[in-house]
């Protein structure tokens, strides 16, 4: 086995490196006038500005050009750059979700500008622009190739306004160069732009990406030139400040009371490359509540980073390892702890520094030092949480990554045993993205270091996929020693063999219905050295998926599945009589989904499973149910609901989580929303509402209000008024 995992590693490092010839280009123009910022392109300079136009059709087809024009024009002066947008439909039936910033894309009609600043193909910035002057922006990393490389909570000051004209509207963005990181003299940058038109049903991209690939790989780019070489980057300093004043009453322990917080940010530009962030008495609490998840696993689940500390290059930390099995860093560790009951509480954090971006065009850097407080109370110990990373770029869009962290007790406490005074971990990690992102792979080799234990402790694995039009395949081999520790990661178990193989075949027929359908073949299959080598976990899928020109989407799925407990375990987690472990279940279930046109106003997806469940049976149903009043309203209804029927002496059980959202856009600026979660797993009914007013560029006032109640008998559990302020200030 041995040998075989190291000739995979081998063709890693082998595999074409496949070229990609950019053949679109234009020249962006310098000028030294200011425009306004109104969405009309009244000024002069933009009839002599050169455009990127002949978009490409991404969908239903790839092959053609779309069906009505798009153009984009661009010029810089010392201090901006400036884009006008012409963009035409076949109405003046523009569909928008929202007002509200950070719109998700594909869900109303949008265009979005994607540029690769330092010409690698692995990071990107993205700014957006809708009909009615909405926008977003986007930071990616990963080289655009799978949707956990687009991180949408990066926020920038920028400016960007929209004028309808009928079938057609005209935007203009004026973005600080500032807002970029780039190299000084620099002439050149890599561009791309996609373009979703629910009108007509149409996804279309300016330079052709292939069917089967991401919308924003950054393989499929052309280039954007500048009529003088760019300068130095002048970003200010900016500081934000927050006041975060909190009442709340406790109603399990029977306490109350008020508080004021005080802290704040500061971001400072290093060159044109890196970012410093501090921060000092952060606020890492959410303003968003988490969404509650049904939970049906012997397993941790992970949920996604929202606190802008950690959002700039993000991707230097948090992509080492494999990220559902081996992630040795997940930032939300940082600011929670468990007290003496096994609860996870908040961890107040000190302050920290983070220095992240990149050093020339090949080499990037990441580091970060923060120190968590200590809880005597509830044995928590005062933590430093250090992080370094560095990356280097190697062939066209690859690049080899080595980190070290370390988790260290900033004293000795009587009760933090020795075993738990510190946590290191080191790690290599080599990732493959060919030219043409039609091959993609990772091999990574990571070892953890306790005190006294110091031999074994790796966690190693690789990785392999190749990505067509017709034909889809993947392969994933996974170790984890079972004494590999990373206290600020995501492992979530270990001592396991894991072995993942994917194929999936693609067809493409001529239809008016049928844009395309596909078969996959999915078998996971993992063992466990400590047991001799025993298979605990084998799950083989098979699924048919259909695609609709009207991008709705079918797919009917069967799972034969195979699980040998080790320990008890009940999946209901009503604290039932568990099942037996040391003991092996064989069960199938079939699966179907729907996801319906989410350009409809009202809009569907759903899902249901039914078969065997361990010793039992399973009947589950996933639905949501959207209904937009453009653009001023969106109301979603999520149902989860599970059924589970063991045989006695287990316990059986109806899961329910059902979540009605309801989110207003009254202006630009001001936004209320309500989220009401009822889980009986979680044996809770929560109520977050929140009234958010942005007076001022990033700059946002809230007031949320948070009530949560016991559902088995229906009394008061935790109830919370919170009033914050945060500013950003640039100096």
């Amino acid at each position: 086995m041995t040998r075989a995992f190291y000739a995979f590693v081998l063709l890693l490092f082998t595999i074409p490196l496949s070229s990609q010839t950019s053949e679109k280009s234009f020249t962006v123009k310098f000028i030294s006038e200011t425009p306004t910022i109104d969405g009309v392109l009244d000024e002069s300079f933009w009839e002599t500005a050169e455009s990127a136009h002949d978009f490409q059709q991404y969908f239903p087809t790839d092959s053609v050009l779309a069906e009505h024009p798009t153009q984009i024009k661009m010029v810089y002066s010392e201090t901006h750059l400036y884009i006008g947008l012409t963009v035409k439909s076949i109405g003046d039936k523009w569909v928008t979700p929202s007002l509200k910033r950070d719109f998700r894309a594909s869900t109303g009609d949008s265009m979005s500008l994607v540029f690769d600043t330092f010409n690698d193909g692995t990071n990107a910035f993205l700014f957006g622009i809708n009909p009615y002057g909405v926008r977003r922006e986007v930071l990616i990393s990963g080289g655009g190739s799978d949707l956990r490389g687009f991180n949408d909570s990066w926020d920038v000051k920028w400016k960007g306004d929209s004028k309808i004209y009928g079938d057609y509207y005209t935007s203009e963005m004026a973005i600080p160069l500032t807002s970029f990181k780039f190299k000084e003299g620099e002439t050149k940058w890599r561009f791309q732009s996609y373009r979703f038109d629910l009108q007509t049903n149409e996804r279309s991209t300016w330079v052709r990406v292939p069917q089967g690939q991401f919308l924003v790989s950054l393989a499929f780019m052309g280039d954007m030139h500048f009529e003088k070489p760019l300068g130095k980057s002048r970003t200010p300093l900016a500081l934000i400040p927050y006041v975060n004043t909190i009442a709340e009453k406790d109603y399990v322990l029977d306490n109350s009371g008020s508080n004021i917080k005080v802290g704040g940010d500061a971001k400072v530009s290093i060159g044109n490359g890196m970012n410093l962030d501090i921060t000092v008495n952060p606020d890492f609490s959410n303003v968003e509540v988490d969404n509650i998840i049904t939970n049906l696993t012997r397993f941790e689940v992970s949920l996604p980073e929202k606190r802008q500390f950690f959002i700039d290059n993000s991707d230097l930390f948090g992509s080492f390892g494999g990220s559902r099995d081996a992630n040795p860093f997940f930032s939300r560790r940082i600011g929670i702890a468990r007290d003496t009951a096994g609860n996870t509480i908040e961890n107040r954090i000190i302050g920290g520094l983070r220095l992240s971006g990149k050093l020339n065009k090949d080499w990037r850097l990441g580091f970060f030092s923060i120190q968590t407080d200590e809880d005597v109370d509830n044995e928590i110990a005062s933590n430093n949480n250090t992080m370094l990373a560095l990356q280097k770029k190697v062939f066209s869009r690859s690049n080899i990554n080595m980190f070290f962290i370390n988790r260290q007790s900033f004293k000795d406490y009587d009760f933090v045993d020795r075993e738990n005074e510190f946590n290191r971990v080191l790690g290599l990690d080599y990732n493959l993205a060919s030219k043409n992102n039609k091959w993609i792979g990772k091999f990574y080799t990571h070892k953890s270091f306790q005190p006294d234990d110091n031999k074994g402790n790796y966690s190693v694995g690789a990785n392999l996929g190749r990505i067509s039009r017709y034909f889809n395949t993947f392969a994933d081999v996974v170790y984890i020693d079972e004494d590999f520790t990373s206290d600020l990661g995501f492992i979530r178990r270990t001592d396991i063999i894991k072995g993942v193989a994917s194929f999936e075949k693609v067809f493409w027929p001529k239809s008016k219905i049928v844009n395309n359908y596909s078969f996959e073949l999915f078998p996971i299959t993992v063992w466990r050295p400590s047991l001799d080598y025993q298979k605990t976990d084998q799950d083989v899928r098979l699924t048919g998926k259909l695609g609709f020109q009207d991008q709705s989407q079918l797919s009917l799925g069967f799972t034969n599945r195979f699980t040998f407990l080790i320990n008890e375990f009940d999946p209901t987690r009503t604290d039932g009589v568990p099942l037996p472990g040391n003991a092996g279940y064989h069960f199938n279930s079939v699966n179907l989904s729907y996801t319906s046109n989410r350009v409809n106003v009202l809009s569907f997806m759903g899902e249901s499973t039914l078969g065997r469940f361990f010793n039992g049976n399973i009947f589950s149903v996933d639905a949501q149910l959207f209904l937009r009043i453009l653009p001023k309203a969106q109301i979603t209804l999520a149902l989860n609901y599970n059924k589970i029927a063991l045989p006695e002496p287990y316990p059986s059980a109806d899961i329910w989580l059902v979540s009605p959202k309801v989110e207003l856009t009254f202006s630009k600026s001001l936004f209320w929303s309500t989220l009401i979660q009822y889980s009986n797993q979680e044996n809770n009914l929560g109520i977050n509402s929140r009234l958010q007013w942005r007076f001022a560029p990033l700059s946002d006032l809230f007031i949320v209000y948070n009530d949560n109640y016991f559902v088995n008998q229906f009394s008061p559990r935790y109830r919370s008024i919170n009033l914050k302020f945060t500013y950003w200030l640039n100096i």
